[in-house]
């Protein structure tokens, strides 16, 4: 690092600038820090170039790419001002040495490190093209390797798909040797070029060579175009995987979606970060950084302490030039004050604490009778909440004003959010808790303790459904909307067919690329995931039942009509059941559930279990349910509310329906059940309790 200059500002934004890590001809990039300690890597756009209309568009275009980006394989932009001023964008700053140095001082990656870091470049890809980009210029220089994974850098000629690669005065803005054969004769580009980048750079760290070589640069981009890469210390099995990466026509290369299984690093990749010399250089500045975040006695320590380490980490070999489109910024994920502040900075799911499951035979509850509850509290359940959501080891219900979330143990209070719609939240693989405020902005919460995460602002009306990829929602003007986890981005959105609109039941299942959405009328839709178009409808599921899907390995199961396994890809039906009141006279199926190799449902009046495979009965039970209640499975039991004649939660014997026991409550309006970690959560009006499992 190099000392400010005369000239240099003293502070950008919120960020006071301690030196400079590199420059060139398009601007400098400094080391800044702000108040809570946040170490970041500062770009900034050099005063005299600021009046140059296309410099300012590219470094404009640069700041909205890296922008759009979420992913944890990509440098995140802590902020950016590009009118007016002095342009620059901040990012978080990268503790580790770029792959090429890393290969150049510890020699070629092996086998294991190959395949681990294909599979978490193409994830990377994969993000960056799902919000409409082409990285463009991805080489071993803009891969910074740290203690978790290798970080995609440097998004200065990132732009949409569309538009060729020349620029206005007739440069190709690629690095010679890793742009792909279209970028060098300047033709369009689709994703397919950051895969032959990507093929370029693992011949790089396998063997420690270019795949492309030449005395000059015109030498080098004709290899590309036209000549063989230099397979020379490539094993067969690298060379078979990585040769299609560099076909010289984009569609015969593979998809980043590809890459992943098809290079299958092992179990413990992630380990290839964490040992070895690389691992203690990056630890070494790891530690340094941490030092440079750290509180000291007084400014004047400070001043020299700081100054000290990022000499350090400058010595060490991490700084870049700053020109030609190269940005020198690096990334750490260590520093507290950062985690405090990164809405995508996500703690691992908590652990569920289970319960014991009881036993008549150790004298635990009597056959028949009435077990006493776990705990049983009156929290103030809003009429409007749906059944209690156990996320690991708190219970989420909807309270006045908000959503509350209690200990699944002793039921008291972990955390409240106000300002929301109590009837409408969900999890987020167990690790968040997404809700709806009044405004249609979704605000997620870490489960555990209600800390405040990631917001989209998605004009949203109702929760539908979520996956590992996004979160699904009806707007206001009754649209399909899929909001990104990784960006909190809208995705897409699209109109819901005329005879439909206005009608979607937020009651929906996901999985296997598809969203299966109930109406309140009766009929069923299905939409891919990936842009929302309609897949197939099947009219006339239900009458009267409001229609609860499920999904589970490839199968939707819906209720009403008849219970009936559709495939969820295309809603080809595999089987279908009808069911009959006490009177014999044709009825209707209560929600579905589905556990194992067996679906369970209250057909008529009782509860009943039947096959996967073809639907085939495997017992009626003869204890009451209501058909707007679904049977849950938990322990060696099957759970369900009656609220028929009085209010009560029946539990009936899983392998042949024999009544186990029956649970009272007080008479109530508003009832809902659910199930995890051997307890058994009902609301009842106001009245939360959780109930044992046998």
């Amino acid at each position: 690092m190099k000392p400010l200059d005369v000239g240099d500002p003293v502070r950008l934004g919120p960020y006071r600038l301690r030196g400079v890590l590199g420059e060139g001809g398009m601007g400098k990039v400094y080391v800044g820090e702000d108040g809570a300690g946040t170490v970041a890597a500062i770009k900034v756009l050099r005063p005299e170039l600021a009046h140059d209309e296309n410099l300012a568009q590219r470094f404009v275009r640069e700041a909205l790419a890296a922008q759009s980006v979420r992913s944890p394989g990509v440098a995140a932009v802590l902020g950016a001002q590009t009118e007016g001023g002095r342009p620059w964008i901040a990012t978080e700053f990268l503790a580790g040495p770029t792959l090429d140095q890393a290969v150049d001082k510890h020699g070629p990656l092996d086998e294991a490190g190959v395949r681990a870091l294909a599979a978490s470049i193409a994830r990377t890809l994969t993000d960056i093209h799902a919000v409409g980009f082409v990285h463009r210029d991805l080489k071993t220089q803009n891969i910074v390797l740290t203690s978790t994974g290798p970080r995609v850098i440097d998004f200065g000629i990132a732009r949409p798909e569309h538009g060729l690669t020349l620029t206005t005065t007739g440069q190709i803005p690629v690095t010679p040797g890793y742009g792909a054969p279209e970028q060098v004769l300047g033709r369009r580009v689709t994703p397919a070029a950051d895969v032959f980048s990507l093929g370029a750079v693992l011949v790089y760290a396998a063997t420690g060579r270019r795949a492309f070589e030449g005395a000059h640069v015109a030498a080098v981009q004709y290899e590309v175009v036209h000549g063989e890469p230099r397979w020379d210390g490539l094993s067969p099995q690298l060379h078979a995987l990585i040769a299609p990466c560099l076909a010289k026509d984009g569609a015969s290369r593979p998809s980043p979606g590809q890459i992943v299984p098809a290079f299958a690093p092992p179990k413990n990749s992630a380990r290839v970060w964490r040992r070895g010399p690389v691992a203690e250089e990056i630890k070494e500045r790891e530690r340094q950084l941490q030092q440079l975040t750290a509180p000291t006695m007084t400014d004047t320590a400070t001043t020299v302490t700081r100054r000290r380490l990022l000499t350090g980490l400058a010595a060490g070999g991490t700084v870049l030039a700053a020109g030609g489109g190269t940005t020198g910024w690096w990334l750490l994920r260590q520093g507290k004050a950062e985690r405090r502040t990164d809405p995508f900075a996500i703690p691992p799911a908590a652990q569920t604490p289970k319960a014991r499951l009881l036993s008549p035979d150790d004298g635990d509850y009597i056959v028949g009778g009435s077990p006493k509850a776990l705990w049983r509290a009156d929290v103030g359940v809003d009429s409007d909440s749906p059944a209690p959501l156990p996320v690991r080891d708190v219970v989420v219900v909807g309270v006045y004003g908000g959503i509350g979330a209690f200990n699944v143990v002793d039921g008291k209070q972990r955390w409240q959010a106000q300002d929301l719609l109590s009837g409408h939240y969900l999890s987020l693989s167990d690790r968040l808790v997404v809700a709806l405020d009044t405004d249609g902005v979704l605000r997620t919460y870490v489960a555990s303790t209600g800390e405040p995460k990631w917001t989209a602002d998605a004009d949203a009306a109702a929760l539908v459904a979520a996956d590992d990829k996004a979160v699904y929602v009806m707007t206001k003007d009754h649209r399909l909307r899929s909001v990104g986890r990784s960006d909190a981005r809208i995705r897409w959105t699209v109109r819901i067919p005329p005879e439909h609109r206005g009608k979607i039941s937020p009651k929906a299942a996901v999985g296997s690329g598809r969203l299966v959405l109930p109406t309140v009328d009766g009929h069923v839709l299905a939409v891919a995931t990936r842009d929302g178009h309609v897949v197939w409808q099947r009219l006339n599921q239900a009458k009267e039942a409001s229609i609860r899907p499920v999904a589970q390995n490839g199968v939707v199961y819906l209720n009403g009509r008849t219970l009936t396994a559709c495939r969820i890809t295309d809603g080809t039906v595999i089987w279908s059941r009808g069911t009959r009141d006490m009177y014999k006279a044709p009825a209707e199926w209560g929600p579905v559930s589905a556990h194992g190799d067996s679906v369970y449902a209250v057909g008529g009046m009782f509860p009943e279990r039947h096959g996967t495979g073809d639907g085939s009965e495997t017992w009626t039970s003869r204890s009451d349910g209501s058909s707007d209640s679904p049977v849950l499975v938990q322990g060696n039991g099957v759970w369900m509310i009656d609220h028929s004649y009085k209010t009560e939660v029946n539990a009936v014997n899983v392998a042949d329906g024999y009544p186990g026991w029956t649970y009272e409550l007080p008479e109530a309006e508003h009832h809902g059940i659910a199930v995890d970690g051997n307890r058994a959560f009902v609301r009842n009006d106001a009245l939360l309790c959780a109930l044992p499992v046998f």
